[in-house]
């Protein structure tokens, strides 16, 4: 077969749907089909029903085979993004779902990080240790919930990264030599890395970590390269390797091709996350994230992250307090950050603070006069301000980008695209590929290939604009307040 006629089939599951997109070899989309996924919110619990996603996936791969026709024999190879920091929990031999899968937003099991020798961890995993990570979930469930705990008694237990799970259930428990259990599965770096227990320069599990949060290290997946031989998934009659596994954040940062030094990929979902490629690991503040985006099994692309957890779901949590759709909502915000010259403040701890504030319990709410309409643009501003504060920090350790390329559902917004260029004073290039996700693991699964098409769909210059930068003052006034954050912190 001409290998210029292959197909890729990428598998994103994000917050609130799974995916399956067919791209060409050539960077080409061919189709894309998604389903919903519900999620149980009761906050700080965030909770999706394992069988329910994973069914979701399961359907997508058969429909997309069944749509394709006879162009199904194309696809070579297969990947899957997720949700980085979820987490589930599994029988070894049977690969059943013991509980529901917690979202990275869930923050029940904070109080079991208190007390962490916080340098200690960050100089092990490169995480600042917050409930947002998987360990104090993991304990979380085996501690409270009556099946895990028993298949932990009796030695039948997995547990970690939701990737693994999936990855195990979808490739029908097919495991290599290195696996010593049919559904024990495998732990790629990028989701591994966001469990607190992995050891970023080892690329494996830390044996003092898992001891320290009373966590088998052996009911833990099997560390593997991003890029290695998952298994196979079912495919129409046949069968389709999946070669890559990876996180949602660290796929998206390939959009473009091999990511570039001087440019901070900002991705705008749930949360909001901005990355800036590294060639080896930096010792930085705490308060920042050092990540592996990429490695296989040769050697590893690393990554100096901040994250903002309320950004999609900041927009969700307005919805529910004030009573609009989502829908309108969505419709109205592009008219209503034009029209509104003076919105009120938005300290936003929707589902807690990330970067570089950490605070897992912190009650979102309004400061200052102003109705739903202005209140919704104080919301799109809190999103710029708090991806200002990373981007801040990370201009201590690196030279400032010379752009922000944005991808991610809320990237349509030309206000928070131009409020951000106007702050940061750094140009925004918005990309056409508004669910990176998919795109970067097509260039990832067809071996980085040197042509890749780049969809830039608008540019945003700064522009001085001194009403946002005098918001932006008051605004950091009242949450490094409100946090006792100085902006000092070294840690």
């Amino acid at each position: 077969m001409n290998a210029s006629t292959d197909l890729f089939l990428c598998l994103d599951q994000g917050g609130h749907a799974s995916r399956a997109v067919v791209y060409e070899r050539s960077g080409n989309k061919v189709m894309e089909l998604s389903c919903e996924t519900k999620t149980m919110l009761d906050d700080p619990r965030v909770e999706l029903d394992a069988d329910s996603l994973l069914a979701s996936i399961q359907q997508l791969i058969q429909t997309t085979a069944s749509q394709l026709g006879s162009d199904a024999q194309r696809v070579v190879a297969a990947g899957l993004a997720t949700q980085r920091s979820n987490i589930a929990c599994w029988h070894k031999d049977t690969g059943q779902a013991l509980a529901p899968i917690l979202s990275w937003q869930d923050r029940r099991a904070g109080e079991l990080l208190q007390g962490l020798d916080l340098p200690w961890v960050h100089a092990k995993t490169g995480l600042y240790a917050n409930a947002h990570y998987g360990a104090s979930k993991l304990v979380w469930c085996l501690r409270q919930l009556p099946q895990v705990m028993a298949a932990a008694e009796a030695g039948n237990l997995c547990l970690g990264p939701m990737a693994s799970f999936l990855q195990t259930r979808l490739t029908v428990g097919q495991q290599g030599s290195k696996a010593a259990h049919p559904y024990q599965g495998y732990a790629d770096p990028a989701n591994a890395s966001r469990t607190l227990l992995y050891n970023l320069h080892r690329r494996d599990w830390d044996q003092e970590l898992c001891d320290h949060f009373g966590i088998d290290i052996h009911t833990l997946p099997v560390c593997v390269p991003s890029l290695y031989d998952f298994g196979h998934l079912n495919w129409g009659e046949g069968k389709l390797p999946l070669r890559v596994v990876s996180g949602d954040l660290s796929t998206a940062a390939f959009v473009h091709g091999m990511p570039q030094d001087d440019i901070a990929y900002i991705t705008l979902g749930t949360g909001a996350f901005v990355q800036r490629s590294l060639r080896q690991t930096l010792e930085t503040d705490l308060r920042l994230l050092n990540g592996i985006v990429w490695d296989d099994g040769k050697g590893a692309l690393y990554s100096l992250e901040g994250t903002v957890n309320g950004a999609g779901s900041a927009l969700e949590w307005f919805c529910a307090h004030s009573g609009l759709e989502q829908r309108e909502l969505l419709q109205h915000l592009p008219l209503w950050c034009e029209q509104v010259t003076v919105p009120p403040l938005f300290s936003n701890g929707v589902s807690g603070l990330g970067s570089p504030f950490w605070q897992a319990d912190f009650s979102p709410h309004f400061v200052g006069a102003g109705d739903v309409t202005a209140q919704a643009v104080a919301v799109v501003e809190s999103i710029v301000f708090l991806l200002c504060e990373n981007l801040l920090l990370m201009d201590r350790y690196l030279p400032a980008p010379g752009q922000l390329l944005l991808s991610g559902g809320l990237a349509a917004m030309d206000g928070l695209c131009q409020r951000l260029a106007d702050l940061s004073g750094i140009e925004v290039v918005r990309s056409a590929e508004t669910e990176g996700t998919a795109k970067g693991l097509a260039y990832l699964l067809a071996d980085m290939p040197q042509a890749w098409p780049v969809t830039m769909e608008r540019r945003f210059k700064s522009r001085d604009n001194p009403t946002l930068r005098q918001r932006y003052n008051s605004w950091q006034q009242l949450i490094y307040t409100e946090t006792g954050y100085t902006g000092k912190e070294t840690e």
